[in-house]
Formats: structure tokens, C-alpha cells, sequence
């Protein structure tokens, strides 16, 4: 899963036509500027390959770019790359570099650079494996150009270059890029808007960043992680405010311009206040998840996983943890309801339980009594409303339901253990991500039917992983939406897992020196305008 520290929050592809960028000179929206920011997690961790942590998220997009970025429509568009070419095949890309692209360490970014950072990337991350294993190879005939010849059609290929959540395909020197996936970089060397002063870095404290000089942004308007980026600050200044109480105050005292997680009780103190906007990243922007343990009974019996999703109720869910209903949304949608894929099929938690109907499913299933355990953890607020809200609806279908509490370090380490609940093991975890993890079938974590070898929760569903597959070489856009709503119904009929709502998450900043930022589901600190 992914980072949640103190998260409310824990907090595609169309066919383009070649398109040849042109080279503007490097500017800013505000001239000489500093901008103190705060995230939602200390940073400590700086390789965005080696983890797939939100707050090592944030930090790449300040340094890293990649080949292709998706735009405010979820399309990918050109970032690095001024042109392609398709074979009449499909088996054939060829990748033209834009001229002028520097490291922040002066040399020049080369398809050998490109090469290795994908070749890296593929080790780690689950679309790149898919990639690679379509990939007949990946070569750089010369300084300016990538090759990449697939043995068989991977629809999914600029989606998969574009890919935007961690581990993303980032680009970066060749000989850091040589670094073993197992291990994480500590050098910090990209080609985007800014550049990272490792001698300020304090790991879990602060971190520096200064607008890179010879930094070339595209022609184009920015569109989320498409387009122009021109940097918003000269400097930005990562400081870590663990509380979001103290961290709210030094915004409201001009301490710091940016926080990226506003809770919801605390958004009233920024009503009316001066310079400061409280602004949503965009509709449903986040969503809590469960997911239920197949390895062990009761929930390794389809029918009792079943019952327990027909008890469920969304609203019960978000009037518990969210409150107000303003800020979230009911959404049964696997792949969230920021996808292009988004469906309501086969969900039933957005509406009213059917008690009687899920008493049934359970007394069909052969439930012997077997103990529930549901993790809780102590100290994340954000996620302490869950397991209560589980624990009643199963408790009211006649389950033996138990709550095991403990801090997320425990849980996180707990929550790997395959063993039976009486050795340590567990039945349900309940947890919260980014919107944009979930957006595709390839993405979404939950949707893993590798069985033991995939995700927590250990779901083996070879009839998923057969969609998942199509959905990877499949290139025609109505088509990969028939084959997520496949994989909708069939996640609701297996219950790989279970989507507990969507809500929308806040950043509050100072307008005087961060307006205009680019509007995405994460922070981006940079402008499309001059």
C-alpha cells in the first residue's frame, strides 16, 4: 500500500500524432522567490523507483521528468520526447529526444540515459514488467534516439512511459540509473524545473530545491504532468510539521506557503482567513479500500466474502472518518471515479445494505463462527473510524468479529503475515489511496490476482489477470473500457476488494506567491504561464 501519514488523506491512452516541441527559454512566474512548503510525510527515502511512497512522489515531480506525461485528460503527451514513429506493425517505436536537455549535473540527457532508467523502472514496477515482457529490446542507436522493438502489440505502451504514481519511469543518468532496483539511489540528479540541494537535505527534517538554470520547459500550456512547466519558486524549502494543527498555524502565520493535507476539522480555521486559499485537488481524489486475507477462513470461502460486502454501507464508512458530506463521494467504482474507466457495476455498498440478504449469504456459506480479526491502527486518525464501522455491520450478519489495535508501523509489518489469525495473522485491512494508483487496471494494487505472489490479501483470480493482460495489448480506447468494466463486475463477484468511498483532498497555500500552480492530484510546483 502506500504511504498514509497523515492522510485525510492518508492522501488513457489515445493515439497522438507526432508532435515536435519548441524550445523556450526558461522562466518563472515569480522572480526570485522563496517558497516554504510542507507535505504530508517527512521525506527520507529519495529514490522514486526503490519505494512508491506519496512523499517521494512529490519530491521526484520536482526533479525528475519523464519520456510522456499525462495531461489533464489522462492522455499521454510528449515530456522529454520531440517526436516519434510507429512501425505499420505496431512492433516498432522510435523516440526522438528533444534537443538541449541537460542533467542538473551539466551533462546532456542521451537514449543510453533512457535505456537504463527504463530498464531499471521495469525491474520494480508491475506495468513495466508487462512492458518488458511484450519488449523484444530496448536500444540507442545514437545520442538522440530510443528504440523499442516489442515481440508482440503492447496497446498500453505511452500509457505505460506516462505512468505517473510510483514507481514512475523518471529518467536519470545512466551510471545512477546502473544502481541495483534493490538498492536506493542517494544521489539526486534529473532534468526537470528544479534542482536538489543535497547538502540541505536532512533526512525526516528539510530538504532544498533550487530552479534549474538551463532547464528547457515545453511550448505548450501546462495540463497536469503534460505541457509547460515553469517553475513557480527560485527556491522551495521542504520543512517537516508532523501535526497538522501546528502546521495549519505557520501557514496562517505566513511561516510556510503550502501545506498538502488539510484535514476536514481543521478547515474551518482557514475560512476568512488572510492569504491563505483552501482549495480541493479535485473530485474524488482519494478513496478508503478493504481488502479481505484468502488465504485464511472465514473470507478464503467466496460466499462469505459475499455477505460480507453485501452489509457494507459507504455512507456509514464516510460520515464516520469524513463527516462532511460535501467533501466526499459515493463511488463504487474499482478503478475510482477519476478514471475514464469508471463504472457502477455490480457495486452495492453505495446503497442501503440488505441485511436480511447478506444474514442469507453467510448462512449459505457454511460460516462456522471462525474469528475476524480487523487490523486498527492507534495513530492515524485518519483511518482509526474503519474498523468500527466494519466490526458493527459484521457483527449485526452474526460473525465473530475481534478489533486488534496497534500503531501503522505494527500494522504495516503485521499486515504481511499469511499466517492464521491465531498465529499472528489477519482477516481484514482497511486502508486509503491516491485516486491516481487506482485510475487503471494495471495500477490498482487491489485488483492483483497473482494469489500469493501479488498484493496483501493474497486474491488468486486467473480470470482477472486474463482481462488484465487484454487490457495491456488491447490499444482501441472502447475496447479497454469494456474490459474494465469486466473486471469490475468480476472484482465484485470474487470481492478481491471492496471500495469504502471517495473523498476529496485539500492543500491550503499562500495565493501571493502560489497562484497559478498547476491544478493536478498531486502538488505540482510549477505554471504554464509566463
Amino acid at each position: 500500500m502506500r504511504n498514509l501519514t497523515t492522510k485525510l488523506a492518508p492522501t488513457l491512452l489515445a493515439a497522438a500524432a507526432v508532435v515536435a516541441s519548441a524550445m523556450v527559454p526558461c522562466a518563472t512566474a515569480h522572480a526570485q522567490s522563496t517558497v516554504k512548503i510542507v507535505f504530508q510525510a517527512p521525506l527520507r527515502v529519495l529514490d522514486p523507483v526503490f519505494t512508491n511512497a506519496y512523499i517521494t512522489r512529490n519530491h521526484a515531480y520536482l526533479v525528475y521528468e519523464t519520456l510522456f506525461a499525462l495531461d489533464a485528460a489522462g492522455k499521454p503527451q510528449p515530456a522529454m520526447v520531440e517526436s516519434w514513429k510507429e512501425s505499420p506493425d505496431k512492433l516498432s517505436v522510435t523516440l526522438t529526444l528533444r534537443k538541449g536537455l541537460k542533467f542538473h549535473d551539466g551533462t546532456p540527457v542521451t537514449g543510453e540515459d533512457v535505456v537504463a532508467s527504463l530498464k531499471r523502472w521495469s525491474d520494480r514496477d508491475a506495468v513495466g514488467q508487462r512492458m518488458m515482457a511484450a519488449t523484444a529490446k530496448i536500444e540507442s542507436p545514437d545520442a538522440a534516439t530510443v528504440v523499442i522493438q516489442l515481440k508482440q502489440p503492447f496497446g498500453l505502451l505511452f500509457e505505460a512511459l506516462a505512468k505517473p504514481n510510483l514507481p514512475a519511469p523518471f529518467i536519470m543518468p545512466k551510471r545512477i540509473a546502473a544502481t541495483p532496483v534493490s538498492q536506493a539511489i542517494t544521489e539526486v540528479v534529473g532534468s526537470g524545473p528544479y534542482r536538489f540541494v543535497a547538502a540541505n537535505f536532512q533526512p525526516g527534517v528539510k530538504a532544498s530545491y533550487v530552479k534549474f538554470a538551463d532547464y528547457l520547459p515545453r511550448a505548450e500550456p501546462s495540463s497536469a504532468f503534460a505541457g509547460g512547466k515553469l517553475a513557480i519558486a527560485d527556491r522551495i524549502e521542504l520543512v517537516n510539521i508532523p501535526d497538522s494543527q501546528t502546521a495549519i498555524n505557520a501557514l496562517r502565520n505566513g511561516e510556510v506557503d503550502f501545506v498538502e493535507d488539510v484535514p476536514p476539522d481543521l478547515m474551518p480555521q482557514l475560512e476568512g482567513a488572510k492569504n491563505v486559499a483552501l482549495k480541493p485537488y479535485g473530485k474524488s481524489t482519494n478513496m478508503f479500500t478493504m481488502k479481505m486475507n484468502w488465504l485464511q477462513p472465514p473470507f478464503n470461502n467466496v460466499k462469505v466474502r459475499r455477505a460480507a460486502l453485501a452489509a457494507l454501507n459507504q455512507t456509514d464508512y464516510l460520515d464516520a472518518q469524513i463527516g462532511d458530506a460535501k467533501l466526499y463521494q459515493l463511488c463504487g467504482a474499482v478503478l475510482s471515479c477519476a478514471s475514464p474507466y469508471a463504472s457502477e457495476e455490480g457495486a452495492t455498498q453505495t446503497k442501503k445494505p440488505d441485511m436480511a440478504r447478506a444474514k442469507a449469504l453467510l448462512k449459505e456459506s457454511g460460516y462456522d463462527g471462525a474469528k475476524v480479526v480487523i487490523l486498527h491502527p492507534t495513530d492515524l486518525a485518519t483511518l482509526g473510524a474503519l474498523a468500527s464501522v466494519t466490526a458493527q455491520a459484521l457483527k449485526e450478519i452474526g460473525m465473530n468479529v475481534e478489533i486488534q489495535s496497534m500503531d501503522w508501523a505494527t500494522l504495516l509489518s503485521r499486515y504481511s503475515k499469511k499466517d492464521p489469525v491465531a498465529q499472528g495473522g489477519w482477516s481484514i485491512f482497511q486502508t486509503g489511496f491516491a485516486s491516481l494508483d487506482l485510475m487503471s487496471p494495471l495500477t490498482n494494487p487491489n485488483l492483483d490476482g497473482r494469489g500469493e505472489t501479488g498484493y496483501v490479501g493474497w486474491a488468486k483470480s486467473e480470470e482477472t489477470e486474463k482481462l488484465r493482460g487484454q487490457f495491456a495489448e488491447e490499444s482501441d480506447v472502447a475496447k479497454k473500457k469494456q474490459i474494465a468494466i469486466a473486471i469490475q463486475k468480476l472484482n465484485y463477484e470474487q470481492v478481491l476488494f471492496v471500495p469504502l468511498g471517495s473523498y476529496s483532498k485539500f492543500k491550503a497555500y499562500n495565493p501571493a506567491k502560489l497562484e497559478g500552480m498547476t491544478e493536478a492530484l498531486v502538488p505540482l510546483f510549477w505554471s504554464g504561464k509566463k
